[in-house]
C-alpha cells in the first residue's frame, strides 16, 4: 500500500513538473533554422532563446530553410514536416517568423500572403493547448539576394503582418527595427551569424517574458 502511494506521488510530481514547463515552438525559415551557422543545433536562435528563458521553458527549433508562408510559394511551410511537428509538440507559445522567402518575385502575391498567413493563425489556434501566438516582423534584408529583397519586406510583408496582428489581437516582435543596426552580423546580407543570432534571441526573449 505504501509503495503504491509512493508511486502515485512520484507520478504526480512528474506530471506537475511537465505541466509547469512552457513549451515554445519557433516557426520559421532558414533564419530560424540557423543557416550559415557553424553548428545549428548549438547556436541557432531558438537554442539561444532556450538558454535565456531558463529552465521553466523548453524551445523547439521548427525552422525550415527556404520555407514560405505562401501555400503556392517555392517551398510552402505548410508542406514541411516542421509544420506537423508544431502540432505534435503541443506548444504553449508559437513564434512565427516567416515572410523573407515570400519576397522573391516568383513567390510574392500580397493577397495570397495575407490569406495564407491568416489561415496559419487560425490553424494554430486549433491546437488543444491554446498557444499564445507571436508574429515577427522579418529581419532586414541588407542586400537583395536570391530574389529576397528589403523593399518587399518593408512595403509588403510588414504592413500585412501588422494588419493581421491588429485584426487577431496578437503581439508583434519587431525584429526589423531591432536588427536594422546589425548589418555587420549578416555576412551574406540575409542570414545572421552567431553574434546576430544572439541579438535576435534577446529581442524575442524580451517579448516572451513581458
Amino acid at each position: 500500500m505504501k509503495k503504491t502511494i509512493y508511486s502515485m506521488l512520484i507520478i504526480s510530481v512528474i506530471a506537475f513538473a511537465s505541466c509547469s514547463i512552457t513549451r515554445v515552438a519557433c516557426v520559421g525559415d532558414s533564419i530560424t533554422e540557423g543557416a550559415g551557422l557553424a553548428v545549428q543545433s548549438k547556436t541557432g536562435y531558438p537554442v539561444i532563446l532556450n538558454t535565456i528563458l531558463g529552465e521553466k521553458y523548453e524551445v523547439l527549433n521548427n525552422g525550415r530553410s527556404g520555407a514560405t508562408m505562401l501555400k503556392k510559394g517555392n517551398l510552402p511551410y505548410w508542406n514541411c514536416n516542421e509544420f506537423s511537428n508544431t502540432f505534435v509538440y503541443k506548444p504553449n507559445i508559437i513564434v512565427i517568423k516567416l515572410g523573407t522567402n515570400d519576397t522573391k518575385p516568383n513567390n510574392w502575391k500580397p493577397n495570397n500572403f495575407e490569406k495564407d498567413y491568416q489561415a496559419m493563425i487560425d490553424t494554430f489556434k486549433t491546437i488543444p493547448t491554446h498557444p499564445k501566438i507571436y508574429l515577427c516582423l522579418p529581419v532586414p534584408v541588407f542586400a537583395t539576394k536570391w530574389g529576397i529583397n528589403d523593399s518587399t519586406v518593408v512595403n509588403g510583408v510588414i504592413p500585412i503582418v501588422e494588419k493581421l496582428a491588429l485584426k487577431n489581437n496578437l503581439p508583434i516582435i519587431n525584429l526589423y527595427e531591432g536588427m536594422k543596426n546589425q548589418g555587420a552580423n549578416f555576412p551574406d546580407n540575409i542570414h545572421p551569424n552567431e553574434a546576430g543570432v544572439k541579438e535576435m534571441a534577446k529581442i524575442v526573449a524580451s517579448q516572451l517574458i513581458k
